[in-house]
């Protein structure tokens, strides 16, 4: 079935540079192609106009294809409206294939703001007509055309298309990475605790989070990857106490103390059910607070067991994460509330002292009554440390919806702290990525079938033991070798379990099904895998070496559905940079579904090995599959070679 790429096991992390420009474009829809072809005018791009500024923008080809439209119309927009010089293009692709590729729709909003002023223009429509007129002259472009009121539609150059495409193969994809508007993010994500095992709800948080930080990276932005695991918190006052009743010495290793998680559940049990030890317990925490050696090497060791166990886990997803868990931030807690009450925001409430929100019912605790410090103190004293140490412009939360309005309320105390502006659109900014539940086929959470939550572990072990029984069924044992066996089954196991997570929008629920996910139809990790090896056994059949077409082949998109597919490769950075900025990795799925399909409609109107244009073809196929590797990277998706 598959042979895989062995090197991409582990996540790749960059450094980065800033981009020159933020906020160049706008994604407006607010209108769309939809208008009458008697209101269109076609006109091919022959103008006069031709300035050294856009000749450097067409050497330098850097940044989205919205943006790179987007700087073409920026100097028209000036010439045309000299009055309004910090107009933004706004570009957005037209909803109707045959009129364009792309539309302007400044006219209208232009129109609104000149109208009574003096101008030469009669309505919206000249408007438009002299935005197109005062285009410079490009080779992107290969004819424009005037709809309804003004919206200008933009109908780009194949040769421009294929000379793009040409390019990046030459220079690579990264010049092809989006550019965002932060320098260094943080993302916070996967966030286990301590003596508990991974279950399927951490798989959401998880790969959600890679995903976003994998996305981030190859966007050139320097990500801080944190793990902020529950390592803190009167619970260990319990766990403490039952390892020095289990061993009396304070000397414990993973196989002595077997299973963390049923560690856990006894010395809750003993802590509901014996008072005695419930006050040695409470005791344990005041030292472990304290200090104390002893209990803070109970300590140590319950987390290292812990993050021995994590580590596998993360291993075998291919996910790479820094731990600054709740303890690395409980010293930098007073003096956080400190500024706090230096700023008035901090009250005292019932014997507590909280923060409160405007249009919440309850208030923000951030020290309880019996003096103790909670999630709120730990956040607020990390969102500090993040903005002032670790110098952070974005910071992302990854967690389920249920805890959506602890981070409103605290967001919210930042705002009124100072430490964050309260326009949205300014840096630093904080942004919770919430998401839904993971359920069965009952519809209900997906547990077991003792009802207990289903152990990461198990659920992987689970999808790579059925890919592997699947490629057995096939004959894949006496073709392969065991390792090639081993690593496919992992390959395409993972990556279907991770696929079916991210192709849904992260706020809903999703059904767990193993049928489903490892389905080899439909838009499954399986079916998109299956499409890649395809790619590359067509260009392995023709018997050409690639890295020669690169340097010496021309591409030549001549048909329709070259073209198409053409197209929806260049369209890849500005999906990237839309998944970035509204932190949704589905929109990046949806990209690399359609592409799997607009590759399948090409190659059934378009013979590739044998035909004239078997070197232009070749490339076209190379650079599907050099994008879709790409999507899989940032999927955190290993991908194969071979069927």
């Amino acid at each position: 079935m598959f042979l895989i790429e062995k090197s991409f096991l582990s996540p790749r992390l960059s450094l980065f540079r800033p981009p020159p420009h933020p906020h160049i474009w706008s994604t407006s829809t607010s209108s769309n192609c939809i208008l009458k072809e008697s209101s269109r005018r076609n006109f091919p791009v022959k103008w006069a106009h031709s300035t050294s500024t856009m000749a450097a923008a067409n050497e330098e080809n850097i940044g989205s294809l919205k943006e790179q439209i987007a700087k073409v119309f920026e100097i028209s927009l000036k010439v045309t409206i000299p009055e309004e010089p910090e107009v933004v293009p706004l570009i957005a692709a037209c909803a109707k294939k045959e009129f364009g590729d792309y539309q302007c729709n400044n006219a209208m909003s232009l129109w609104a703001k000149i109208k009574g002023k003096g101008t030469e223009f009669k309505g919206p429509q000249p408007v438009g007509q002299a935005i197109m007129r005062n285009l410079p002259a490009s080779d992107m472009i290969e004819s424009c055309s005037i709809a309804g009121p003004g919206f200008v539609n933009v109908k780009l150059s194949k040769q421009w298309i294929a000379k793009s495409i040409q390019k990046m193969l030459k220079d690579g994809i990264d010049t092809w990475a989006p550019k965002l508007p932060v320098k260094r993010a943080i993302v916070d994500f996967s966030s286990p605790n301590i003596a508990k095992e991974m279950h399927v709800g951490h798989l959401r948080s998880t790969i959600i989070g890679d995903t976003l930080a994998r996305m981030l990276e190859y966007s050139k932005v320097d990500v801080l990857r944190r793990n902020h695991v529950g390592d803190w918190g009167t619970q260990f006052g319990m766990l403490i106490e039952f390892l020095f009743e289990k061993f009396p010495s304070g000397e414990v290793n993973d196989q002595a103390i077997g299973e963390l998680e049923v560690f856990y559940k006894a010395s809750k049990q003993r802590f509901d059910s014996d008072p005695e030890f419930k006050e040695r317990a409470q005791k344990a925490v005041v030292s472990l607070q304290g200090g104390e050696e002893k209990f803070r090497k109970a300590w140590a060791q319950i987390c290292e067991i812990s993050r021995k166990g994590y580590e596998k886990v993360y291993q075998r997803l291919g996910v790479h994460l820094e731990e600054k868990g709740e303890s690395f931030y409980n010293p930098y807690i007073p003096g956080t509330l400190d500024l706090l009450r230096e700023k008035g925001l901090i009250e005292e409430s019932e014997g507590a002292q909280v923060i409160f929100i405007e249009g919440k019912k309850i208030p923000l605790i951030v020290v309880k009554r019996d003096g103790g410090f909670n999630y709120a103190s730990t956040d607020l004293a990390a969102l500090w440390y993040r903005l002032n140490e670790e110098k952070a412009e974005w910071i992302i939360y990854v967690t389920d919806v249920g805890q959506r309005e602890h981070f409103e309320m605290f967001f919210t105390a930042a705002k009124r702290a100072g430490w964050l502006p309260n326009d949205e659109n300014k840096y630093p900014k904080t942004s919770h990525v919430g998401f839904g539940l993971v359920l069965g086929d009952d519809g209900k959470r997906f547990r077991t079938r003792s009802t207990e939550v289903v152990k990461l572990v198990d659920l992987l072990d689970e999808a790579k033991t059925r890919c592997k029984a699947a490629l057995v069924e096939r004959g894949k044992a006496a073709e392969w070798t065991a390792e090639e066996l081993e690593h496919t089954a992992e390959a395409v196991g993972y990556g279907a379990v991770k696929y079916a997570d991210l192709k849904n929008n992260r706020l809903t629920n999703y059904t767990f099904n193993f049928d489903q996910m490892l389905n080899d139809k439909g838009n499954t990790a399986v079916y998109l895998l299956y499409a890649h090896a395809r790619i590359c056994s067509i260009i392995r059949k023709s018997g050409k070496d690639i890295e020669e077409l690169k340097k010496a082949g021309q591409l030549i998109l001549e048909k329709d559905e070259e073209r198409k597919l053409g197209l929806h490769l260049l369209q890849f950075a500005e999906v990237v940079e839309e998944a970035c900025t509204n932190l949704l990795p589905n929109v990046l799925c949806e990209y690399l579904y359609d592409l799997s399909e607009k590759f399948t409609s090409f190659y059934s109107e378009c013979q590739v090995v044998g035909s004239a244009e078997e070197t232009s073809r070749l490339l076209l196929c190379e650079a599907t599959a050099v994008v879709m590797r790409k999507c899989f990277h940032l999927l955190g998706i290993t991908p194969v070679y071979k069927i």
